[in-house]
């Protein structure tokens, strides 16, 4: 598979990661080898980033579209995120309330004990 798509199931920024990594298609087998036993760039990777768009919604809880709506484009490491977390800008807690709203609505569709659902 290609370098992106291994990144993306990996759950890194590809352009963080070494060149060799970045440059050679991986195999399953491969991926899956990395998945068990990560060396450590891939430890360090995971530990302090930078991190996809993907990772950073999911730890700001925020949707990708949170995201790009408050303009982070760019990837963030670890101590970025805790100090968006530490202190909150007021994008960051509009977006989470939004998301927060959007996850509770799609739990209420999916209960079939909900009667307020359409249909």
């Amino acid at each position: 598979m290609k370098p992106v798509t291994a990144a993306g199931k990996l759950g890194i920024y590809l352009p963080a990661a070494p060149e060799s990594f970045q440059t050679t298609p991986i195999t399953r087998d491969e991926l899956d080898v990395l998945r068990a036993d990560p060396p450590e760039w891939l430890l360090e990777l995971r530990r302090t980033g930078p991190f996809p768009r993907e990772v950073i919604a999911q730890k700001l809880g925020v949707s990708r579209s949170g995201l790009a709506r408050a303009g982070v484009s760019d990837a963030l490491n670890a101590d970025q995120i805790g100090e968006l977390l530490a202190n909150p800008p007021a994008w960051l807690t509009r977006e989470r309330e939004s998301y927060q709203a959007v996850v509770a609505e799609k739990a209420r569709l999916r209960d079939p004990s909900d009667r307020r659902r359409d249909g």
